[in-house]
């Protein structure tokens, strides 16, 4: 790459794409890198502010920009994306399904850390639809060397940094507890709300078990269900500290191995998630009932695709756990449990 007065660059190479922009009329690159700048060209780019331009000059263990890019385009594309083309050295992935977005973030970081390059991305966890963007990445300066973008392999090492996980067909049992609603002095509003948010995901609701509050009926429900084929259980009610809130004793009864019963979130505080025989089992308090959005929501995309929670991924979500209750909702392009995934 060599500078040189744009009065001398005709019949020269251009190394990189030029951007014009006028006010209301376009922001777009004016000229594409590989242009044979000629007479005609010059006002145009001096009117653009290029007193002084790039010209293209291959040297020995640098790379271009958009090569650069090409690069970090590799190390984080995986299945289920597609790519944009190479434009003013930044390229864009994008999601070719439905599915939960997924980022490998201390590889992320430490690539990043690294000086003249850099990666954008949705946050971890995210779901996404077709279509949606899910990262942008770029060289900062016009030539890179590629022992830097040789560090960047390194880091990345043999497995793409993201991933989009497709959602499954979930064979789904609803387990509605409480006296009020098995002896009908109650019309059952919940199980229809979780009925609605698990065929979003491409569920299919097995059918609803009504139960009382004695612990025995729950569990033998949640069995009952998973004997016919479910791939997981949801339970609703009965989960706060009161005496005749039995639902998180029941789910211990069925054997499951429980990976945390409470989550730093509100709403949503007294979720108990766990596992059967590596089907999930969860237990949702009341909030999810009326709340627009609760813990269930940052859980449930999780569970549909196959990604597996653990106590120290709720852990996380503490951080940027507080819904804000705004209206209109934007769930789930907002902070709400992306601070801490």
């Amino acid at each position: 790459m060599k500078k040189i007065r744009t009065q001398d660059a005709v019949g020269q190479v251009l190394c990189h794409d030029m951007t014009q922009i006028i006010k209301g009329v376009t922001k777009d690159a004016r000229f594409r890198k590989g242009h044979i700048v000629t007479e005609e060209d010059i006002p145009v780019l001096l009117s653009m502010g290029k007193d002084y331009i790039y010209i293209w000059e291959k040297q020995a263990g640098m790379l271009h920009e958009n090569d650069g890019a090409r690069i970090l385009c590799g190390l984080c594309k995986n299945d289920h994306m597609n790519e944009s083309s190479v434009k003013e050295g930044k390229i864009e992935l994008s999601a070719d399904c439905d599915g939960l977005f997924e980022i490998d973030v201390e590889r992320l970081d430490e690539i990043n850390a690294l000086d003249e390059i850099m990666i954008a991305a949705r946050g971890n966890h995210t779901p996404v639809q077709k279509g949606d963007k899910l990262a942008g990445m770029r060289v900062i300066p016009l030539v890179i060397s590629e022992e830097k973008m040789n560090e960047a392999r390194r880091i990345a090492g043999e497995r793409p940094l993201m991933r989009v996980l497709s959602y499954h067909k979930k064979r789904c049992g609803i387990v509605t507890t409480g006296n009020e609603v098995f002896f009908g002095r109650i019309k059952d509003t919940f199980s229809p709300v979780v009925a609605q948010k698990l065929e979003a995901f491409g569920g299919e609701i097995m059918g609803v078990t009504l139960c009382g509050d004695e612990p025995e009926g729950i569990t033998a429900a949640i069995r009952a269900f998973f004997a016919d084929g479910a791939d997981l259980v949801v339970c609703t009610g009965g989960m706060s500290v009161d005496p005749d809130d039995r639902t998180p004793a029941a789910i211990r009864a069925t054997g499951a191995k429980i990976v945390s019963y409470g989550a730093p979130v509100l709403p949503g505080a007294m979720f108990l998630l766990a596992y059967l025989d590596g089907k999930p089992v969860m237990g949702l308090p009341g909030c999810v009932m009326y709340a627009k959005r609760t813990i269930f929501d940052l859980v449930l995309p999780r569970v549909m695709a196959d990604s597996p929670v653990t106590k120290r991924d709720l852990a996380r979500l503490g951080n940027g756990g507080l819904c804000l209750g705004c209206e209109p909702c934007h769930f789930p392009n907002c902070g709400f449990g992306r601070g801490g995934v």
